[in-house]
């Protein structure tokens, strides 16, 4: 199984869930969606972040929403 695309670390950004190896925080991410941004408009201004890393991180946190719902 792969490491989690979102991590949260206490001695980064106070425990903020945050994109692995970064400092980008995935709420984000999920604002930009939110507000209509597409993900290329996120990435151009997060270049740290991937698409890859991007996709993952929903994913995953589908999956988390689907296993609480369930």
């Amino acid at each position: 199984m792969e490491p989690r695309v979102i991590v949260a670390d206490a001695d980064i950004l106070n425990g903020t869930p945050c994109f692995r190896g970064t400092r980008v925080p995935f709420q984000n991410l999920l604002d930009y969606l939110e507000g209509g941004d597409p993900l290329d408009e996120f990435l151009r201004q997060f270049p740290t972040v991937t698409r890859e890393m991007a996709v993952l991180a929903l994913e995953e946190a589908k999956d988390t929403l689907f296993a609480k719902i369930a």
